[in-house]
């Protein structure tokens, strides 16, 4: 029978503490510098979403909530669905990638400011972030990392749960990126697909929400650990599953509405480039 690595968590909490709190000084030294240049580009909330990115990022990954993961499903899922749904937009949202590297040295900083400007770098960031080149991504991440014998195997090996926590975060990055858009780029598909995107997005989940909740067997035996029932580990699945269905909902129900409000709000004029 497959059994967790009795080496317990992968991962620790003071490494991944420390790391984050770097993060978090590195952003806010960027953005400090950044709003004395141009406040409008990071106002104070988009800091408060930028330092919950990398709260929710420590808590799926450096708090207690780490260690349960090798015995509770619904820990792994809280985990997930902190990286995915929730960490990966506040780091977009609180555009902290632009924020931090506002704290580099001036003369890379215009470096990099003149690279993105010229065709390949436009014509790059253009093609990740097309809702189709972002869908997939997180789609297949989602359904890949939830097949029985890819848990396991990630559940049993230090670094394929680093890569599997790390795929969760990147994919999300790319699934929010065309929601959110932390700068205004050329759009040519009309604004309103992007509440079909979000729609979409919800069927994987949807359907593998539903598989673990109404499944009358284990999906995942690699739960079957210290001294665990099949009736214990069996309930844990049906509230993993349940929570998916609930949160990806909430959130993708959220994020809908906010979308709808700012186009509607939007002029007319402004409607055909997002």
């Amino acid at each position: 029978m497959p059994h967790v690595h009795p080496g317990g968590p992968h991962f620790f909490p003071g490494p991944i503490a420390v790391a984050l709190l770097v993060a978090g000084l590195v952003y806010l030294c960027g953005w400090l510098r950044l709003r004395r240049v141009s406040p409008t580009v990071v106002p104070g909330w988009r800091l408060t979403c930028g330092l919950s990115a990398l709260l929710s990022v420590w808590v799926a990954v450096g708090s207690p909530l780490a260690a349960l993961d090798h015995e509770w499903l619904t820990a792994h899922m809280i985990q997930h669905l902190l990286l995915m749904s929730v960490a990966a937009p506040l780091m977009l949202l609180g555009r902290l990638v632009v924020s931090a590297l506002h704290a580099l040295p001036g003369p890379v900083v215009s470096v990099l400011r003149s690279w993105s400007r010229t065709p390949v770098a436009q014509r790059i960031g253009g093609t990740i972030a097309h809702p189709a080149f972002c869908w997939f991504p997180a789609a297949l991440t989602l359904t890949l990392w939830h097949v029985p014998a890819v848990l396991t195997t990630a559940m049993q090996s230090p670094t394929w749960h680093l890569i599997q926590h790390a795929s969760f975060l990147v994919s999300g990055l790319l699934f929010w990126w065309p929601v959110v858009q932390p700068w205004l780029s050329a759009r040519t598909e009309p604004q309103w697909s992007i509440v079909l995107y979000l729609f979409l997005a919800t069927l994987p989940c949807d359907v593998l929400a539903a598989f673990l909740v109404f499944s009358e067997r284990l999906v995942y035996p690699v739960y079957l650990v210290a001294g665990r029932s099949e009736a214990s580990v069996l309930s844990d699945q049906v509230y993993a599953g349940a929570l998916m269905w609930t949160c990806v909902t909430i959130i993708y129900l959220v994020a809908g509405t906010m979308v709808s409000m700012r186009l509607l709000a939007w002029p007319r004029s402004l409607r055909t480039s997002y």
